[in-house]
């Protein structure tokens, strides 16, 4: 086959270019070959690894062991679906329990006589249809007890320093994928400046709780950062800001 640019492949695969130009810069994917002019050409072998690096994240493995399994070379396809078979026992109890909290709020909707009981005037399709997106992602990850914990913890940030958090967090998110774009080091004050308000609001979330900071990074690691997020910061900009962290 002729190799790819990076356009054409991003086109073909749906990955972004700026995934693709982030996985080479961190030496997770680097192009076999380049043009004179110094593009980004991806040949077959390339196209195989990037396969390889889907199939590990959808699993739910992050970036990093991702690159750690494929330099093995022991890492065998009987390995990955070894993983893949613990992974799915992992997921398949936390579906059941998915379910009956599901099968719990059927019974209580059933239990209403007529549709306008569910508050139409005050709640909208569209809020409820999320109040139940996020319902759900929460039953999956975090137990009762965590669930109490978090709601305790927002009680006590109120409503005005949630909404200032929210925008806080679009700020940070912002500012750390224009810190990325640049090409900046994660390692540099800036970044670093940027890496102690994230631990700092991932902390007043967590309210210093280990058990839920731990639920809430499985979280991010199998649903994905984008899903995880709603779509409020993608796949590169997380591992950015976690080599950050890391520093």
């Amino acid at each position: 086959m002729q190799p790819l640019k990076v356009g054409d492949l991003a086109k073909q695969t749906g990955i972004s270019v700026r995934t693709l130009h982030y996985y080479d810069e961190i030496g997770l994917l680097v192009p076999s070959h380049r043009t004179e002019a110094g593009y980004r050409l991806y040949g077959e072998a390339d196209i195989i690894r990037l396969q390889q690096i889907v199939s590990l994240r959808q699993i739910g493995f992050s970036l990093e062991q991702i690159q750690t399994c494929l330099e093995q070379q022991e890492f065998s396809p009987h390995h990955i679906v070894q993983l893949y078979l613990s992974r799915l026992g992992e997921q398949i109890a936390l579906q059941q329990q998915l379910y009956d909290r599901l099968e719990a709020i059927a019974t209580r909707l059933r239990a209403r006589s007529r549709v306008a009981e569910l508050s139409t005037e005050t709640i909208s399709i569209q809020e409820f249809i999320q109040l139940i997106e996020v319902t759900t992602m929460i039953g999956k990850y975090y137990s009762p007890e965590q669930q109490e914990y978090l709601k305790a913890r927002g009680k006590l940030l109120g409503e005005e320093r949630i909404r200032q958090v929210e925008l806080e967090w679009q700020e940070l998110i912002q500012q750390a994928r224009t810190e990325m774009d640049q090409g900046t080091d994660p390692a540099s004050e800036s970044v670093q400046a940027l890496a102690q308000r994230w631990r700092s609001l991932i902390e007043e979330f967590t309210g210093g709780n280990p058990d839920i900071e731990r639920s809430l990074k499985q979280m991010y690691q199998q649903e994905g950062a984008e899903v995880a997020s709603r779509g409020a910061v993608d796949a590169a900009v997380m591992e950015y800001m976690s080599r950050a962290m890391q520093c």
